[in-house]
């Protein structure tokens, strides 16, 4: 029995390799190739396209038909979802034939095809970003086209991947805490809350941000040195004030006021300290003044 299975398998496959397609494929007449090409094409049968095309495009380079085909193996590869691929033709076309009647469509869907290429927000961007490049390409190139509210509707998704992307990172500096110094832990939180507020100034997440800069501003100033305490301090001060202006009827107000208050304690402490220091240098300066006095006399 076994041996009839192989048998079989074995006429299938040598049935496939004298099939429509193998011949075809061994073909050196480029009309055959051409009119074989776009068969498969409208047949949905892209894979076995994108090898005929390949073998007719350098011979018909530079004539009549080479346009439709080189746009239709660049979109053969989009249906297979070979999306580099497929953004890469695109993008060649539209340099090639930029007043075909194709060129608008081509361009679109070169952004397009990075669009779909791009990642997750908690990955790398920068495929993300050159999507967004080629779009602003696009809208730029072609404002009235019927394309341009989906193309800008792309460009919203990315840029709010981007923003999820920034937040995340504030977010994981936020709740390390192993593995790096106090210092660096919070100097890196009030630089990362600072900027996602300058790059995303309507983001939702500005408010939250705001309130832990207030936090993570006093805990640093708490922590600093004697000599970092005062600016440090009055910086935190200067975040509570911004929160104020910024989110007048927040849910944070209360936890706000909390944190200002001990700021302005944390103030007073070290006003007090610092007095008590140039108290003490004052004194030693008079009893070294007066000891001089009296070595002199």
């Amino acid at each position: 029995m076994r041996h009839y299975s192989i048998f079989f398998v074995f006429v299938l496959v040598l049935l496939g390799a004298c099939g429509p397609f193998a011949k075809l494929e061994k073909s050196t007449n480029w009309e055959e190739l051409y009119n074989g090409a776009n068969k498969y094409y409208q047949e949905g049968e892209y894979n076995k396209a994108i090898i005929l095309y390949e073998k007719v495009l350098p011979v018909i380079k530079g004539s009549e038909k080479a346009e439709m085909a080189e746009y239709n193996y660049a979109n053969c590869h989009f249906k297979t979802k070979r999306y580099i691929e497929s953004a890469g033709y695109f993008n060649t076309f539209f340099k090639t034939y930029n007043r075909s009647a194709l060129a608008e469509e081509a361009l679109f869907m070169h952004a397009y095809s990075l669009y779909l290429d791009a990642p997750d927000y908690n990955l790398d961007q920068q495929s993300s970003k050159e999507a967004v490049t080629a779009i602003q390409q696009f809208v730029g190139k072609f404002p009235g086209s019927a394309s341009y509210e989906r193309a800008m509707g792309m460009l919203k998704d990315l840029e709010s991947r981007f923003e999820e992307k920034a937040y995340s990172e504030a977010e994981m500096y936020y709740r390390l805490k192993e593995g790096l110094r106090p210092g660096d832990f919070y100097r890196a939180c009030i630089i990362n809350f600072q900027n996602f507020a300058k790059d995303y100034p309507e983001s939702k997440r500005n408010e939250e941000l705001a309130y832990r800069l207030v936090e993570v501003g006093y805990v640093y100033a708490k922590n600093s040195a004697f000599n970092k305490k005062e600016e440090r301090l009055n910086d935190a001060l200067k975040f509570a004030s911004n929160f104020y202006r910024k989110y007048a009827s927040s849910g944070y107000l209360g936890e706000v006021k909390k944190l200002e208050a001990q700021t302005k304690e944390e103030i007073q402490a070290y006003n007090k300290q610092k007095k008590e220091i140039a108290d003490k240098k004052a004194a030693e300066e008079a009893v070294a003044a007066a000891a001089a006095t009296t070595t002199s006399n």
